[in-house]
């Protein structure tokens, strides 16, 4: 893999998007959203746009919090399991239709209207907010091939 220029060399402007990640982090705890839930749509989104990076970053942060490696497995195939809330599937729709745009230039009303009948609108904001800020840092991190860190397992 060619050796990219790293976004990050850009100090303000990766704070800028770190500052970004944590208003969207207390924004979910105040919406009252499981951090699992914002979990899964950062692995799912980063699953879409092949990010490993954030793959694996997310899925060991997901891990940590106690989440199923099951669940983690299946992850692509959510729709064909009984594994996941309602919430959950709501979150990881709206996941798929935001992150697709480029594809599908909307979100269908249907992936809206349930998102909004299981998620209150501080609730929406949020995971709307979460699948802003994880395609961002998806496109700088593939973008500068940011290579995987080193770990044990």
């Amino acid at each position: 893999m060619t050796k990219r220029i790293g976004l990050g060399g850009a100090p303000e402007l990766y704070q800028a998007m770190a500052n970004l990640q944590a208003e969207v982090n207390k924004a979910g705890a105040n919406a009252g959203l499981d951090p699992k839930l914002l979990e899964l749509v950062k692995t799912r989104a980063s699953q879409i746009n092949g990010c490993a990076f954030c793959l694996d970053m997310h899925s060991r942060d997901a891990l940590e919090l106690g989440e199923s490696p099951r669940r983690l497995f299946v992850l692509d195939g959510w729709r064909e399991t009984d594994l996941f809330t309602e919430q959950e599937q709501a979150a990881l729709a709206l996941t798929e239709a935001m992150t697709k745009l480029s594809a599908t230039q909307t979100v269908p009303d249907d992936v809206y209207e349930q998102a909004v009948r299981v998620l209150t609108e501080d609730q929406y904001r949020a995971v709307a907010w979460e699948i802003i800020a994880i395609n961002s840092w998806n496109r700088m991190t593939i973008t500068s091939h940011t290579p995987l860190p080193k770990r044990d397992s």
